[in-house]
């Protein structure tokens, strides 16, 4: 692993998607250099946490940063497993360092050593200064991708009607393989919301839906006008391209990152299977639910007014005016 000596910020890079994208979707909305450095992990992953000042014994590789690197001046990470990285590299080379989600048992016993942790509402952090509560995950999806996206699959989207009901499939929590009967009747249910107000269906499956449940979703759907992309298949991923043509989006309620990623929409957001949801899950939707950022599935697709929620901007502005970058 290796970072630019040119870049002042660094973003710790943790294999799992959702949550490299929180350091990440900060890191892009500062408009900053910065250098992605790609985390693996061992066993001792849980261990290095117990180290006063942060340790890489947990890291699958080494940490190479040439020594005449004079560290950078921020460093943004996500994830309890990559604290003690973070608290390793501030301890060695300085700088600031901002924190995504709990810190770990450990990291939290030492959260005076992070400038800035940000962390959910639904996870009840207490009042501190270097404290900053999130409604919902920061992520990569901003206005710029939207219009970005929304332009690159106009063309290709064009043949189907309005209203468009994109619908973002997840799974079972830390596991595979969703029960096909309640993926057909998710189909079901949203291709009727579909047709009742002719419109169509951009539906999008995760590595977590499975294969079986993926087909079932499919027969559960056939009565609509739906493109349904399967996790995996060749080709272009719309899932961007599906969020930015939506009139509406229905999400599966497992899914912090894919939750937060269609808040980042102007479109009505409506979550879908609760009985997916962990008790974690349930906490943040229930603090979004309040917010009025998103709504329990129904038979009504109407839009509210609401404010797009873009967690990562506010991370990156505060940010800016806590430490001076610019």
């Amino acid at each position: 692993m290796s970072a630019e000596t040119a870049s002042p910020v660094w973003v710790l890079d943790d294999p799992r998607t959702g949550t490299a994208a929180q350091a990440l979707g900060i890191a892009e909305r500062l408009g900053m250099p910065f250098a992605r450095l790609p985390l693996s992990w061992n066993w001792k992953a849980h261990l290095a946490a117990l180290v006063p000042h942060g340790s890489l014994a947990g890291l699958g590789g080494p940490l190479r940063v040439e020594a005449e690197n004079p560290g950078p001046a921020l460093v943004i990470s996500a994830g309890s497993r990559s604290a003690p990285v973070a608290l390793w590299v501030k301890h060695n080379f300085g700088g600031r360092l901002v924190h995504c989600m709990r810190p770990g048992l450990a990291g939290w016993m030492r959260r005076d050593a992070f400038d800035l942790l940000v962390i959910p509402r639904h996870d009840e952090p207490p009042e501190a200064p270097n404290i900053l509560p999130v409604l919902a995950a920061p992520n990569r999806v901003s206005q710029l991708k939207l219009r970005q996206a929304g332009e690159a699959w106009a063309e290709r989207l064009a043949h189907l009607p309005h209203p468009r009901v994109a619908l973002l499939v997840g799974g079972p929590v830390r596991a595979t393989g969703m029960a096909p009967a309640l993926a057909h009747r998710l189909g079901r249910q949203v291709a009727q919301l579909a047709v009742e107000r002719g419109g169509a269906v951009l539906a999008t499956t995760s590595r977590r839906t499975g294969g079986e449940a993926t087909d079932a979703l499919a027969a559960g759907l056939s009565r609509a006008l739906n493109v349904l992309y399967r996790w995996g298949e060749p080709g272009d991923n719309p899932y961007l391209g599906f969020l930015a043509c939506a009139d509406a989006i229905v999400v599966t309620a497992d899914s912090v990152s894919m939750i937060s990623e269609a808040c980042a929409t102007a479109a009505p957001v409506f979550a879908a299977l609760p009985e997916l949801a962990g008790p974690r899950h349930r906490k943040m939707l229930a603090s979004l639910f309040t917010a009025d950022q998103v709504r329990p599935l129904g038979d009504d697709l109407s839009p509210w007014p609401r404010q797009r929620l873009d967690e990562a901007d506010r991370v990156a502005s505060e940010i800016r005016r806590r430490f001076g970058f610019a």
